[in-house]
């Protein structure tokens, strides 16, 4: 290979290295935009639109989430009759919420996250038992009910978007009754409607790094796939493990974002 080259593999190499990893740790709990965001920003010029960079990563993202989606389906009885009214509701929520990045300010938004994080992570920790098996069945009002969190969840994703994943994860555990693992196939799902709802805004609103984001989508792939068969190996249990490593370290972030 020679000297030109180098800077352009050390360049893919990166990104493709993030994506894997975001795409493995997406699969499980969320929160793969934390890895893949901040890369995008420090990889690409410094004038790439906004629109630009989370439309890109929302096209990497969805090649893994869609993935996961079908290798839990395989394992995972998926609750239907409560995750496709709110897959249906996030993902008019999604668009919505996008629409409205250009009207009101996110940064208010930081402190309120950042306070549902704690209380979602000392919550979890404290309850040990918390997500291991599931505590009810589910009932026909909770199809209402899904559909109201599809709806708030597609909002804040297209609004402000870091943690959906693992505020899905938490609220299927704690408002429905699901183990961990079965909250994740239906988190994963949702996912990847306000995914596709995000890459619609986005490349109507700025051109996206087609060539980039494919790539990336690539490695977000197999990292999923190999995220997904981690936790349906080990179970509730790892999840919930690694939700709690996710939602700490998101809540660092948002501490120091709100710091600075």
């Amino acid at each position: 290979m020679s000297p030109d080259w180098l800077p352009l593999a050390a360049h893919w190499l990166f990104l493709g290295g993030a994506a894997f990893f975001a795409g493995m740790v997406d699969a499980v709990v969320g929160g793969g935009g934390l890895v893949q965001i901040p890369v995008l920003f420090s990889a690409l010029p410094a004038d790439t639109p906004i629109a630009t960079i989370f439309g890109t990563n929302k096209l990497a993202s969805f090649a893994g989430t869609g993935s996961a989606v079908w290798r839990y389906a395989r394992r995972v009885s998926i609750p239907w009759r409560v995750v496709l009214p709110a897959t249906l509701l996030a993902l008019a929520g999604a668009w919505i919420g996008a629409a409205l990045v250009a009207w009101l300010p996110r940064d208010w938004m930081r402190p309120l996250v950042l306070v549902l994080m704690i209380s979602a992570a000392v919550y979890t920790f404290m309850n040990k038992n918390f997500g291991h098996v599931e505590t009810r069945e589910l009932t026909p009002r909770d199809r209402w009910r899904g559909g109201l969190l599809g709806l708030v969840i597609g909002l804040y994703d297209g609004f402000f978007g870091p943690g959906t994943g693992s505020f899905l994860l938490f609220a299927f555990v704690r408002l429905f009754g699901m183990d961990f693992l079965r909250a994740s196939a239906s988190a994963k799902v949702i996912n990847s409607a306000t995914n596709i709802a995000a890459i619609g805004f986005f490349a109507s609103h700025g051109p996206l790094l087609w060539s980039t984001g494919i790539g990336m989508a690539g490695c977000n792939l197999i990292g999923a796939q190999i995220g997904s068969a981690m936790a349906l190996r080990h179970g509730s249990g790892f999840i919930r493990k690694a939700f709690l490593v996710v939602v700490v370290t998101l809540i660092g972030k948002l501490a120091f974002d709100l710091l600075r």
